[in-house]
């Protein structure tokens, strides 16, 4: 959000603003979003909305305000995700199964279906653009996250097939697949899998180190704008290396 308004988009900020019953950590609040909507608002047009990925009509809803608010739609990003885990997939609550199932590839589906009519209801020539957030676990096996590495794999094949049916549109989709990103869904994975703290995934990739969310922003921004005409159907990869 902050990086797109940063850049000079007016942007519609979407957040579930509260707890999850079937998950065992927190997730952001509305006070959060509101805070980082605020601070994103020095540069431009922001708006913060409360709703839950897994709603249609309430991500419909936010789509018609953005129409309504600044006359069309022109980039659409699904970055809403969740994680559980730190057992055998078969020993994983269903419910935990299910949201990270239906938030991180369900809900991905969801704002494709609201997001891209819109996009096309923008005269010719368009330039529209679906981004989706993926993961490294889209082609990279995690043991005990069986569910988030096929809900991102979900979402990778989900902008290919959507990069050919969206063809000479103007209209592209594409995903990025980011590596171990220092957020509060890398701690959660951390606590999965009984590490002491985030830092440790690090090691993991060729930069030895944690990335920074604001280096995924810009991937997602570069992919959001004029610059990217030429991309879709793509899964970048910003991961630090963790891929090779």
């Amino acid at each position: 959000m902050l990086k797109l308004a940063e850049q000079g988009w007016s942007v519609l900020a979407l957040d579930r603003g509260g707890p999850d019953p079937a998950l065992p950590y927190p997730l952001g609040t509305a006070d959060e979003l509101a805070a980082v909507v605020d601070k994103a608002r020095a540069h431009g047009p922001v708006v913060g909305r409360l709703a839950d990925v897994r709603d249609r009509a309430a991500l419909g809803a936010a789509v018609a305000d953005a129409e309504q608010r600044w006359g069309g739609l022109d980039a659409a990003i699904a970055a809403a995700g969740v994680i559980a885990g730190g057992v055998p997939m078969w020993e994983v609550p269903v419910e935990e199964e299910d949201a990270v199932l239906d938030v991180d590839l369900r809900g991905v589906l969801n704002l494709a279906r609201v997001a891209i009519p819109a996009l096309l209801r923008r005269p010719e020539p368009r330039s529209g653009r679906f981004i989706a957030v993926a993961s490294a676990a889209a082609t990279r096996g995690l043991p005990m996250l069986a569910a988030y590495c096929a809900a991102k794999a979900g979402v990778a094949g989900l902008v290919r097939a959507l990069g050919a049916e969206l063809g000479g549109s103007g209209v592209t989709a594409n995903a990025v697949s980011p590596g171990s990103t220092d957020t509060p869904i890398l701690a959660e994975s951390a606590r999965l899998y009984g590490l002491p703290d985030a830092g440790r995934f690090g090691a993991q990739a060729p930069f030895g180190r944690l990335l920074d969310p604001d280096e995924i922003a810009s991937v997602l921004a570069f992919l959001a704008g004029p610059d990217s005409s030429a991309m879709t159907g793509s899964v970048v990869a910003a991961d630090g290396g963790l891929a090779l």
